[in-house]
């Protein structure tokens, strides 16, 4: 029996293990970048999108 990881959730675990060592380097950047791409392809790319977008919205409309 087989058992498959996706390259997206694969990429994603390796990005929070590097970010959490605290010794990002420039392999771990290319691999963060890696993700990202991945991610824009994915079906998840306009849950992500519509999230950011909502996020900008309510960080611009605080007035200090």
């Amino acid at each position: 029996m087989a058992i498959s990881i996706s390259v997206v959730l694969l990429l994603l675990i390796l990005v929070v293990v590097f970010v959490r060592n605290g010794a990002l380097k420039l392999s771990h950047c290319l691999i963060c970048v890696l993700l990202g791409f991945f991610l824009a392809g994915s079906s998840m790319a306009p849950t992500i999108h519509n999230g950011l977008l909502a996020t900008a919205d309510i960080v611009s409309s605080l007035h200090p």
